[in-house]
């Protein structure tokens, strides 16, 4: 028997934390835990293939060749544009100062035939383009390219 000053004996804390806070959740079965790794793993193979395939398939790139710059107010930039055959496509050239400055700015357009004498089926076309510039330019680049709405 206790004493009226003494406090009662307290339950087991195992006993008094689940009565407060639950009893102890069930964990995920082996059986569950492998087919979310693999549908986890699933998606992340989809998601590669499609960011893998999604720029290549019917997109328009680019790549800068060169430049020259014959006098102060004309530039020259040379550059490769892959498409689809038969796309028309129009890209957008700027020529730039030393100070990384635009002095220069041309939209062309790139007509839809294709040749067919190229390695890749007429896919990629070599292009030259004569910039007006307002001032000397030390760098002439291809800003984008786009196929335009019909």
């Amino acid at each position: 028997m206790t004493s009226p000053d003494q406090p009662a004996p307290s339950a087991p804390a195992d006993t008094s934390l689940a009565n407060r806070y639950g009893a102890k959740k069930q964990g995920l079965t082996p059986r569950a835990k492998r087919i979310i790794a693999g549908a986890a793993l699933a998606v992340g193979i989809g998601f590669m293939a499609w960011v893998s395939t999604s720029n290549a398939l019917g997109g328009v790139t680019f790549k800068d060749i060169g430049y020259s710059t014959p006098d102060g107010t004309l530039a020259e930039v040379d550059f490769q544009v892959t498409r689809e055959p038969g796309t028309e496509v129009k890209c957008s050239v700027k020529a730039l100062d030393s100070k990384y400055a635009v002095v220069g700015w041309k939209v062309v357009d790139i007509p839809a035939e294709a040749t067919e004498d190229s390695s890749d089926g007429g896919r990629t076309l070599a292009q030259r383009v004569s910039v007006r510039t307002e001032s000397l330019s030390v760098s002439g680049v291809v800003d984008s390219c786009w196929v335009p709405k019909a």
